[in-house]
């Protein structure tokens, strides 16, 4: 049986400092708020721990119990709990991970959150990731961003400087291989780091309402759209930009090219920064730039995977779960929970202070003020699993055999006619 830890708001002040009192209510909530909860791992675990005793002390007359499930286990009982027993908050994820609750009626639409000001002008990046059937079904507390990391000093080297469009990338890409160093480390083995290349590209050449739909069964994957897509991409595939033997290596066992200075780039979520950091690459050798332009008619989006909270429909205590979710995103608390000693992730309100991190300041500046195109949350979480799978058997098989595109392209379009 999974292991669940219960605790009240009252308990926990003891062991948190408090924020002030900023955030308050205009009147009393009272009764219990039942919070399910999948921060399981030590550091998430804390911070969700922290929210509810901040959160309990600004409402001394509601009786906040948090129940913490392992990650892993959370994802089989969510929609039993939602249907049988449901608290009156959850985690879950953004975009078409949500998908399966509002379709079934688990969710509650707080749109009506989304109107308010503070919410509506501080989120705004993240809106489209909480957004289906043109309504919001929960609210973000975290993310962080993906882009091209790089070896400044080989890019000093060579005299390369941070490109902005799809033409300076390409000019870096060719100086780089005319002096024996790969572009781009990968490491396809598990696939879902050829789907990170995907989305950059397909947005870049499509833009992001493109892509959402794409993900989301609407288009065809023998569209014009996509196979523009995917002649960009051949670009580098045959220029050989890619490291050698890809599918081989798991993300991490293709770090050391670009250690070593085999390679001189990664386009890879924020998490690499520590163990780049830890392999000797410190920030006077490491450096991040915005994946480029490539039609200049298509708005700039990202890749930011968002993990969120959702009032579910069955939910006793919408009054207080709607305050709660007005606690997690204001500016103070999203700065308390994403710092260096927290979460060390993104803060999703832009009035929101970053950690004092060079990746995170880069990373929040991209997503709040340099990302007018929308936020994606990656391959595998936008398309449902089953889709998601096939396609990215289909991204790694086109890295390492381009031209069975036009089978891949076929068997992906009879994977949505089938799947959606």
């Amino acid at each position: 049986m999974t292991p669940m830890f219960r605790t009240t708001a009252a308990a926990l002040a003891l062991g948190f400092a408090t924020a002030p009192m900023a955030f308050a209510e205009a009147h009393a909530l009272s009764g219990d708020l039942v919070i399910f909860s999948d921060m399981s791992n030590p550091a998430p675990r804390a911070v969700m721990e922290g929210m509810v005793a901040r959160f309990g002390e600004m409402h001394p007359d509601l009786n906040v119990e948090l129940t913490v499930i392992d990650r892993e286990a959370f994802k089989t009982q969510i929609r039993n709990f939602l249907t049988a027993n449901a608290p009156d908050v959850t985690n879950w994820y953004a975009a078409n991970r949500m998908r399966p609750y509002v379709s079934a009626n688990l969710f509650d639409d707080i749109s009506d959150l989304w109107a308010e000001p503070e919410i509506a002008d501080n989120l705004a990046s993240t809106k489209g990731a909480m957004t289906l059937d043109g309504k919001q079904w929960g609210v973000p507390y975290t993310y962080y961003q993906w882009g091209v990391y790089y070896r400044k000093d080989i890019f000093d080297q060579y005299g390369l400087t941070e490109p902005a469009t799809w033409a300076e990338e390409k000019a870096n890409c060719q100086t780089l291989l005319d002096n024996g160093v790969k572009c781009y480390t990968i490491g396809t083995k598990f696939l879902w780091t050829a789907g990170g290349w995907f989305d950059y590209l397909n947005m870049r050449t499509n833009g992001y309402d493109f892509h959402a739909a794409l993900t989301n069964g609407e288009e065809s994957w023998t569209s014009d759209q996509v196979r523009a897509t995917f002649a960009n991409w051949r670009e580098l595939i045959d220029m050989g930009a890619f490291i050698d033997n890809h599918q081989s290596y798991s993300w991490q066992e293709a770090l050391p090219f670009m250690v070593n200075g085999d390679a001189a780039a990664y386009l890879m979520g924020n998490f690499a920064v520590a163990p780049l950091r830890e392999a000797g690459l410190d920030d006077d050798k490491l450096d991040f730039y915005q994946f480029v332009r490539i039609n200049p008619d298509v708005a700039l989006a990202e890749d930011a995977p968002t993990d969120t909270f959702h009032i579910p429909t069955n939910a006793r205590n919408k009054e207080a779960a709607r305050a709660f979710l007005r606690f997690v995103v204001s500016a103070e608390n999203q700065t308390i929970i994403n710092a260096g000693d927290a979460l060390g992730q993104l803060p999703v309100n832009a009035a929101s202070s970053v950690d004092d991190d060079k990746f995170l300041k880069q990373g929040f500046e991209m997503l709040s003020s340099n990302s007018p195109g929308g936020v994606a949350q990656f391959f595998d979480r936008d398309a449902p699993a089953e889709m998601a799978a096939v396609a990215m058997e289909g991204f790694q098989e086109f890295m390492v055999i381009p031209d069975n595109l036009e089978d891949i392209l076929q068997r992906l379009e009879s994977a949505r006619s089938s799947i959606y």
